[in-house]
C-alpha cells in the first residue's frame, strides 16, 4: 500500500503536544523515518473534519494513551525532507500546542520505541528533532500564563 504522505503533491498539517505534568515534558523517541531514533513530542497528522484540539487530543491518546488538555500554540515547524535527487520525499507543517496532562500512564503504539519525562531544561541535551528545546520552552512559557504566571507572547515563529 502505497503512503501518500511519501512524495507528498501537498504539504501535510500536522499537530504536536508539549505536555507538561509535575513540571516534567513528555518526550518521545520516533521509531519511524523521517525522525526515527530521535525524540520529539507525540502528535500527527490532522485528518479532515478535525479541529486541531480535536487532532492533537486524538493523536496523544493513540501515540501514548494520555488524556490531555491543550491549552494554546506555542509555534510550528515545518519538515520537508528531500531524496539524493532533491524530490521531496515528505512535507509537514506541524504546529505544536502546550498541554496539561489530564490522566493515564505513557503505553507506545509501534511509531514510539520510548519516552521520558523529563524537566525541560533537559531538553536540549537529547537527540532531538528541530527547534525541540525552543517549542518545550514557549510550552512552559504559555502554561505559566495559562496559570495568571508572567509569560512571554503565545506565538514565536520557527528559525
Amino acid at each position: 500500500m502505497a503512503d501518500a504522505r511519501t512524495y507528498p503533491t501537498r504539504p501535510f498539517l500536522a499537530v504536536s503536544a508539549a505536555i507538561l505534568r509535575d513540571g516534567k515534558v513528555l518526550v518521545v523517541r520516533r521509531a519511524r523515518n523521517p525522525a526515527n531514533g530521535l525524540y520529539s513530542l507525540p502528535g500527527g497528522v490532522v485528518e479532515a473534519g478535525e479541529t486541531l484540539a480535536e487532532a492533537v487530543k486524538r493523536e496523544v491518546d493513540e501515540e501514548t494513551a494520555l488524556t490531555i488538555e491543550p491549552v494554546a500554540l506555542v509555534g510550528y515547524r515545518e519538515v520537508v525532507a528531500r531524496n539524493a535527487e532533491d524530490k521531496v520525499e515528505r512535507h509537514f507543517v506541524i504546529l505544536p500546542f502546550a498541554a496539561r496532562w489530564i490522566a493515564g500512564e505513557p503505553k507506545l503504539n509501534e511509531e514510539l520505541s520510548e519516552w521520558l519525562w523529563v524537566d525541560p531544561a533537559e531538553v536540549a541535551a537529547l537527540p532531538t528533532t528541530p527547534g525541540l528545546a525552543e517549542i518545550v520552552a514557549n510550552a512552559v512559557e504559555q502554561l505559566k500564563a495559562a496559570r495568571g504566571e508572567d509569560a512571554k507572547p503565545a506565538i514565536i515563529p520557527a528559525t
